[in-house]
């Protein structure tokens, strides 16, 4: 345990330092955050996450006041009093000023008190759920930073396409300007690639936007410098097919989900919630205890022992309906939350069953997307050979490159939804770092 949280320390102070250098880095000494960084700073840096460990020491601690309350609780009181009284019968007669110190040691132990101690287990089982549910809002944080940065590699992919689809789009201009000037072909082609170049150059413009916004969104997420430079390591999954769903599967799923176990957990809190409302209807024992010291000033030497020892039985006879009540409020929520558990255990399987079946599916996208992509190239190396031959016009070469560039898009899409995909599948079946361990060699 230690050991992990230093290497997360280690990792968090690297990356952080290197990342809000004084001086400015240019791109190239840009911070090369990789995945495994990302999740690993997540778990130590991301607000939602800290949030959620500050709500967990919040039940941890009411827990211990809880457990305050069935201890004894001893105090020493110091008290000087000074006052003078006067009686009033037929003539007023006054007293003279009177002086008293008291210093006492008081005490009070409950000795029965059933609906105290239920309250303090219902607390304490409310600290183990917190803990649960903070663990759970981890998972649920690394999970949407790991799919924020393969939003973001997704969309510098889609950088390189519009690179690749101007570099094309000038390439098409220069070619229809030698055309022209060899008279094979008309200024209208010249016209057309032109066009087709102005609509590549703005969709780069445009893209160059969006990639600001997901690095924007990393950085927040992770609380990294805005300024600094960030490059991302290039993480591609191993194509593999997702293991048919089986009971097993699930059945792990539920075993490792940190908000089923958190929600059980609270379950077992309303139960025992129930039971504390009940035993407000027993009766309770206490013991109480002073003993000290009286005298006429502080210290004066002239002190007298005092002490007192009392056992009081309270039992409750009315209440107007409010132990009732609070039973029945309790017994609400248990049935609420029952409810509740049931309806994510069914969810956790569905979820477990699409996560499944869209990684399958994404897959299979993929080798379409590949070759859809090769069957454009092939058009757009064919139109090119008419048109440099001059039996058409550049028309052909347009509407080829528009299907690569939109068949590139496209395999980037599908490579963007497969890693989506596992990272789906990891966080439902509760454990978003063994991503980690699917990568492709």
């Amino acid at each position: 345990m230690f050991s992990n949280r230093l290497l997360t320390f280690a990792s968090l102070v690297v990356l952080v330092s290197s990342t809000v250098c004084a001086a400015g880095p240019t791109p190239a000494d840009a911070t090369v955050l990789t995945l495994e960084q990302a999740l690993t700073i997540a778990q130590s840096a991301n607000p939602t996450v800290l949030i959620g460990r500050e709500a967990a020491l919040q039940a941890a601690a009411t827990a211990r006041l809880q457990q305050s309350n069935l201890w004894p609780q001893i105090t020493w009181d110091n008290t000087q009093r000074r006052s003078r009284s006067a009686s009033v019968g037929g003539a007023l007669v006054r007293s003279g000023i009177n002086n008293r110190f008291d210093s006492a040691v008081n005490g009070r132990l409950d000795l029965l008190d059933p609906q105290r101690l239920a309250s303090y287990k219902a607390a304490k089982v409310a600290a183990t759920a917190a803990e649960q549910n903070s663990l759970g809002i981890a998972e649920a944080a690394i999970a949407t930073v790991a799919e924020v940065y393969f939003d973001h590699l997704r969309n510098l992919s889609r950088i390189e396409v519009l690179d690749s689809n101007t570099g094309r789009a000038r390439a098409l201009l220069e070619l229809a300007r030698r055309q022209a000037e060899a008279g094979v072909a008309t200024q209208i082609d010249v016209t057309r690639a032109e066009a087709l170049l102005v609509v590549a150059e703005q969709a780069r413009l445009q893209q160059e936007t969006v990639v600001q916004q997901s690095e924007f969104l990393l950085k927040q997420l992770l609380a990294l410098n805005m300024a600094a430079p960030l490059r991302l390591d290039t993480f591609q999954f191993a194509r593999k097919e997702a293991p048919i769903f089986s009971a097993e599967q699930e059945q792990a799923a539920l075993a490792h989900r940190p908000d089923l176990l958190a929600a059980e957990t609270i379950l077992r809190q309303n139960e025992l919630e129930v039971r504390a409302a009940r035993f407000d209807r027993l009766p309770s024992l206490a013991l109480n205890a002073s003993t000290g010291a009286a005298s006429e000033n502080v210290l004066d030497g002239n002190d007298t022992k005092v002490w007192s020892g009392t056992v009081s039985l309270s039992v409750p006879v009315f209440d107007g309906q409010r132990i009732r009540s609070q039973t029945s409020l309790a017994q609400s929520r248990l049935r609420q939350q029952q409810i509740r558990v049931d309806d994510l255990r069914r969810r956790i399987g569905a979820e477990v069953r699409l996560a499944v079946q869209d990684a399958n599916s994404s897959l299979a996208q993929i080798a379409v997307a590949e070759k859809n992509q090769r069957l454009s190239e092939d058009e757009l190396r064919l139109a090119r050979l008419r048109y440099e031959q001059g039996v058409a016009d550049n028309r052909e070469i347009v509407d080829a490159q528009n299907r690569l560039a939109q068949s590139s898009d496209n395999l980037v899409a599908a490579l963007h939804q497969y890693n989506l995909s596992r990272v789906e599948l990891a966080r439902v079946k509760g454990n978003v770092r063994s991503l980690l361990t699917e990568r492709a060699p």
